[in-house]
Order: structure tokens, then sequence, then C-alpha cells
């Protein structure tokens, strides 16, 4: 990761220690059926900053939740959204809740570097896509022309 993206971007490369998620876990599910919304909020936060794709998956629903339910949370949630969403390479999903945030608040420094991390990711994961699509055309060309040589002699 680039300089250029601390701290702003930082949360979307980051990732949260598996005793420290425990600690927001435990103290979620102390607090079920009625959790805080802060309390559901941090342990949503934890679970999209895990490195393990499935809880980056039930963070995203719990943020989701938070969302719908609370005003006052949606522009944390919604950069927390797109952080979510960028690590678990759902680009485009990414791409929407950053330019949600960045149309409630157009001057967020810390979403305008979010949206040049997801483009370049995209720019990124695109040129290669297109290089392994490449490869393979060739390689299809390559078997279909060793095949016409051998039929034609």
């Amino acid at each position: 990761m680039s300089d250029r993206y601390l701290p702003y971007a930082a949360d979307a490369e980051q990732s949260l220690a598996p005793d420290e998620l425990l600690v927001l876990r435990r103290q979620y599910e102390r607090e079920l059926p009625q959790a805080r919304v802060q309390t559901k909020f941090n342990y949503a936060w934890g679970l999209i900053k895990s490195t393990s794709k499935r809880e980056q998956q039930k963070g995203v629903g719990l943020m989701h939740e938070i969302y719908n339910e609370n005003a006052e949370r949606k522009r944390e949630c919604l950069y927390y959204l797109a952080i979510g969403y960028y690590k678990m390479g759902e680009y485009a999903n990414a791409r929407v809740h950053v330019e949600q945030l960045l149309a409630l608040e157009p001057g967020n420094a810390q979403a305008q570097s979010l949206r040049e991390l997801i483009d370049e990711r995209v720019s990124r994961d695109g040129l290669i896509g297109l290089a392994v699509t490449g490869g393979a055309v060739a390689l299809v060309g390559v078997v279909a022309a060793a095949i016409f040589s051998k039929r034609s002699k």
C-alpha cells in the first residue's frame, strides 16, 4: 500500500487481531438480544477488518442492519460498508457505497482516498484479468495451430 493512502484508507488494508475480535464478539453476545448500537457497530467493524471472508460477510450484514435502523450512523456505515466490500473483492459494491458517502460529504478526504484505492484495485485487477484472458486465448491458438499442422501432414 502506498503511503499516500495513510491514514485515510488505512482501514481498507489493516486487519484486526483475532483476540481483539474475540473481545468485541463477547461484548456483543453478552448484550444480545438487545445489543446497543455502538456494541453492534464495534463488532461489525471488527468483523469487516477480519482476514476471513466469512467474517467480513457477517460484518457487512450487521453494518447494513445498522445503516437501515440508525439514520445518525449512515455516514460511518457507508464508509465501513465500502471497506467491507473492498476487502471481499466486491469492488462494484464498494464503489457504490463510497460514492453514496461522497454524495453526502463531497469533501470527505477519507472517502476520496478509499475511492482512489478502489479504482486502483479495479484497474490493476482488470489488467491482470486481461492478461489471463489474453494468455488463455493465445494458448487456444497454439493448440489449434498444433492440431491443424498435424492434420495437414
